[in-house]
């Protein structure tokens, strides 16, 4: 396995919960490959940052993607969240 990834843990919990928007954190863990401690600390800091909402479904969480997000790095300045993953997900979805 390489040594480091072209996404951060950041980037991949979001798009993971862009394809499953009711993921449960133990999931995420196992499909990004971190563990839930580090998934439920990330998905605070992607709330606070406004990239996404949780809502409680009874015992499970529904998150909802901003994507009218800004994505908050200078070489992406005023491109928005949902034309990031517009672009990415297809590509993802055809390498699962």
């Amino acid at each position: 396995m390489a040594e480091w990834s072209l996404f951060t843990n950041h980037a991949n919990v979001l798009l993971a919960i862009t394809r499953n928007p009711d993921i449960r954190l133990r999931e995420l863990a196992a499909e990004v490959g971190i563990s839930e401690r580090a998934v439920k600390r990330i998905v605070a800091d992607l709330e606070r940052a406004g990239y996404l909402q949780r809502e409680r479904h009874g015992r499970r969480n529904h998150y909802q993607i901003n994507t009218e997000a800004a994505v908050a790095t200078p070489i992406a300045r005023g491109v928005h969240l949902g034309a990031l993953i517009t672009a990415l997900l297809p590509m993802i979805a055809q390498s699962i």
